[in-house]
């Protein structure tokens, strides 16, 4: 046979081994018993109609890993699905263990020159494979099971350049995880809603009815009309941290100032009530009006003060996100990487599986040593979102989780 090129058409699962894979594809029986204890313990990871039967359907030998593949064809829907190990990289380029300490340092916005000269290869081989992580949806090969899907949702756009021309980069975030990344290149409410609908159609594939109750954005109108575009029963909070940021940013030169605005805009925030929160946002707006002189301070105090509604609507929906913290800890983490390599070079495409590569990489990274001794039963994000890992090695979970390109239907 011949490889497929259509990675949805891929079936990846673990094995205790390459010894214990080549035993399996030895005999066709252990085989298929391997297959149905994995479509058991993770159906999640095979087709639907797996669990209706299969048959062993054809085999095929990798000339350069030297690694026989089988297919298996579904009983029900005839469909060809080609089972590959977790020990393999997608595409066969290489086996999972020699690269994924590069990929893992690639996390950290290593150049590709520099991968190179440590593990061998060029950079355009560890270049290619990176982008080949952005191929499989990040909803589906994040989130494992519809009801894991978040209620509330934080959203917000990243600047950055593609050879020297402003693209924005709409991102989704939730539970610790980047489930949404894309590159736009205007900020018009269509090119948003696009950006944005991609995270949409991928969570939609876990959980057709899928709608979020809730999404956190800064004030940008353009946002939020394109996520009611998007899922017309959402309910949009506006960010209180964008609000005190800028009023932050109009007292600096009076330390005074600043901490006696600060502290009561705080105070507002931490109101544990609609009502409690209102009455707050009264008492900050008169004494604003006594305390401050005219000018730009006392302006932008009264400003947010008169966004009360937009603000206090959170109250309204248990667990909303009521700042963009959320989003804006993980922008840091594409800023460092999108800084180390210069921003974007190339097409539009190649930028966009850039920034799905740095959200999966993000998603399934391993935490440090530090945070796995002080939090104990904590390994990554995915592992928080799930709450189990289908591997012990960062690389072979995603691999596995990514399983038919993250989309089971």
């Amino acid at each position: 046979m011949e490889p497929s090129s259509d990675r949805n058409k891929s079936i990846c699962v673990p094995f205790e081994s390459e010894a214990h894979y080549a035993a399996c594809i030895a005999n066709c029986e252990r085989f298929r018993d391997h297959l149905r204890a994995a479509g058991v313990s993770h159906p999640e990871l095979f087709p639907d109609a797996f669990a209706d039967g299969f048959a062993c359907h054809d085999r095929y030998r990798s000339s350069k890993l030297g690694v026989v593949l089988r297919r298996v064809k579904l009983t029900r829907t005839g469909e060809v699905f080609l089972v590959r190990p977790s020990f393999l990289m997608p595409y066969l380029i290489g086996r999972t263990d020699d690269i994924e300490r590069a990929l893992y340092l690639r996390h950290w916005g290593v150049p590709f020159d520099a991968l190179a000269y440590v593990f061998g290869k060029n950079a355009m081989f560890w270049y290619r494979a990176w982008c080949a992580l952005g191929r499989p949806s990040i909803v589906g090969s994040t989130i494992k099971a519809a009801s894991r899907l978040p209620n509330h949702l934080v959203v917000d756009e990243k600047h950055s350049s593609l050879s020297g021309t402003q693209v924005l980069v709409p991102t989704t975030v939730a539970g610790g995880c980047l489930l949404g990344a894309s590159v736009v290149t205007s900020s018009s409410t269509k090119q948003l809603t696009a950006g944005y609908g991609e995270f949409a159609d991928e969570a939609r594939a876990v959980a057709a009815d899928y709608a979020p109750e809730t999404v956190c954005a800064d004030g940008w109108e353009m946002t939020a009309a394109a996520w009611r575009a998007t899922f017309p029963t959402v309910t949009v909070v506006l960010c209180f941290l964008h609000s005190v940021i800028k009023i932050r940013d109009k007292c600096r030169r009076d330390a005074g100032v600043r901490k006696a605005v600060l502290d009561r805009a705080w105070a507002v925030y931490r109101a544990a009530t609609r009502a409690e929160f209102s009455q707050r946002l009264r008492r900050f707006r008169e004494w604003a009006e006594a305390t401050l002189e005219p000018g730009s301070v006392r302006d932008r105090v009264l400003r947010a003060c008169a966004k009360g509604p937009r603000f206090a609507v959170a109250y309204e929906h248990p667990g909303a996100a009521r700042t963009s913290n959320a989003v804006d800890r993980l922008m840091d983490y594409q800023d460092r990487v999108l800084y180390a390599m210069r921003y974007f070079h190339g097409t539009r495409e190649s930028a966009r599986l850039s920034v799905r590569a740095m959200a999966l990489l993000w998603n399934f990274h391993p935490y440090g040593a530090r945070t796995r001794r002080s939090h104990q039963h904590r390994y990554s994000p995915f592992h928080d979102v799930n709450g189990f890992q289908y591997h012990e090695n960062w690389l072979h979970n995603l691999l596995i989780a990514s399983s038919m390109g993250g989309r089971r239907h």
